[in-house]
């Protein structure tokens, strides 16, 4: 066999070799990526939002990540934690961005879920003018429990309303009504005490802008089971706006 015969014989064998090398070198490089990604993008978050260090907070991309890291944009990145303090919130928070620039500048998309205990609802619900002392939920509704100072006397009341959110304001529509343990409609709310309880019967629109960081809007708000989740919206430009990361402001 001549000399020219050997390399051609061999040329497959070197090109399925380096094809397997290079392949080997692409699956480690997306392995590191996977790696060290996470912990990058967790100490970029941390710091914009102003988080303590030791912030639990889980990081995970989608898709193959070398394109995305050469491009220089990652398509999605998954967030989640079991407990953060957001603005005046704290809760369980799910957040997926889109459009995650690696050098700097707005995302294109995020939106995710808080979920909230009734202590956390609480403090949402205490800017309204319902009187309350106490909040449970009953998938849908929630009960909010509190008293009620008629002609100088105190009633006991429990209001059930069904909670909601629009255009960043948390709605409660009442469903019923006790005063003194006896079940009352609107109409007998109204007969019996008058312009006193008109807000027991009206929709409370709570502005609650002022203890979400101004780029995080409400979009929808529901019971599910002993919690209470909210949807949000985020504005893309919130890691390069601080004005955004603040505290937003009630009218």
């Amino acid at each position: 066999m001549t000399t020219e015969r050997v390399r051609r014989a061999r040329w497959p064998w070197v090109l399925l070799i380096v094809v397997l090398v290079l392949a080997v070198l692409v699956v480690a490089a997306e392995l590191v990526a996977r790696t060290v990604l996470p912990g990058i993008a967790r100490g970029i978050v941390i710091e914009q939002l102003d988080l303590p260090a030791d912030q639990q907070l889980d990081v995970d991309a989608s898709g193959i990540l070398l394109p995305q890291l050469i491009g220089g944009r990652l398509d999605q990145l998954h967030l989640s934690t079991d407990s953060v303090t957001i603005g005046g919130i704290s809760g369980a928070a799910d957040v997926t961005a889109e459009g995650v620039p690696l050098s700097g500048g707005d995302l294109s998309d995020a939106r995710g879920t808080v979920r909230v205990d009734a202590e956390q609802f609480t403090t949402l619900v205490t800017a309204s003018d319902l009187p309350i002392d106490s909040v449970e939920f009953a998938e849908p509704d929630v009960t909010v429990s509190g008293s009620l100072a008629v002609f100088g006397i105190s009633l006991p009341i429990a209001l059930t309303v069904t909670p909601g959110a629009d255009a960043g304001a948390l709605l409660l529509t009442p469903v019923s009504l006790q005063v003194a343990g006896a079940t009352l409609n609107a109409q007998q709310v109204a007969d019996r005490f008058g312009s006193i309880a008109e807000q027991l019967t009206e929709t409370q629109r709570i502005c609650i802008a002022d203890q979400l960081p101004a780029g995080l809007t409400m979009t929808d708000l529901m019971v599910d089971d002993d919690e209470v989740v909210v949807d949000i919206q985020v504005d893309g430009a919130i890691v390069t706006d601080e004005k955004l990361q603040e505290n937003g402001v009630c009218p």
